[in-house]
């Protein structure tokens, strides 16, 4: 797998998201994105491996003071649905990156409107199976798109990693660029 033309090896660690509803949704999403790149550290020096670039990531949907990640089922993917039917809500992207031995971090939040979706709609959509393993029970890239009226910020946020910001964090922290033609 490549991201940035760069060779990548997906690592999932498992971690406890579980997290103070009452924090801010960019500092939730970024508490959740360093978790992850700590475990990933800790799981690859249990065996022996020192990867000197690890990435970490996680999106959330925020709405009316509520979080929406994964759906667990289609009954809540529905609920999900209907709630930010017809509405605007925020998608908070968190990045961690670890490289140089710093931990870098940072947070991005865009915003959706949705049209109203009915009741015939919100089936097809959940019948199509888009909405598994994606916060909000949605994929910006999919057949969502058929109700989405606006988007504020950014897209590949919104898809689940902002680009922008990981570029930037890279260069921030003097990721090697010249190694790349080598690759």
């Amino acid at each position: 797998m490549k991201l940035l033309g760069l060779p990548v090896q997906v690592l999932d660690p498992d971690i406890d998201e579980s997290f103070d509803p009452a924090l801010p949704p960019q500092e939730v999403v970024r508490d959740l994105a360093c978790r992850k790149v700590e475990k990933a550290l800790f799981l690859l020096k249990e065996q022996g491996i020192e990867a000197p670039w690890i990435l970490g990531g996680d999106t959330l949907i925020y709405h009316e003071g509520s979080y929406y990640g994964k759906a667990a089922d289609r009954q809540e993917a529905r609920a999900m649905l209907e709630a930010l039917s017809g509405g605007t809500h925020e998608v908070h992207s968190g990045l961690a990156l670890h490289g140089g031995g710093v931990l870098d971090h940072c947070s991005v939040r865009s915003r959706v409107s949705f049209a109203p979706m009915g009741s015939s709609e919100l089936d097809w959509y959940l019948d199509s199976g888009e909405w598994e393993g994606a916060a909000g029970a949605y994929k910006i890239q999919g057949l969502i798109s058929c109700f989405i009226e606006s988007i504020e910020g950014s897209y590949s946020s919104i898809v689940g990693l902002p680009l922008r910001e990981f570029y930037v964090m890279l260069k921030r922290n003097g990721y090697p660029y010249g190694a790349w033609s080598s690759l």
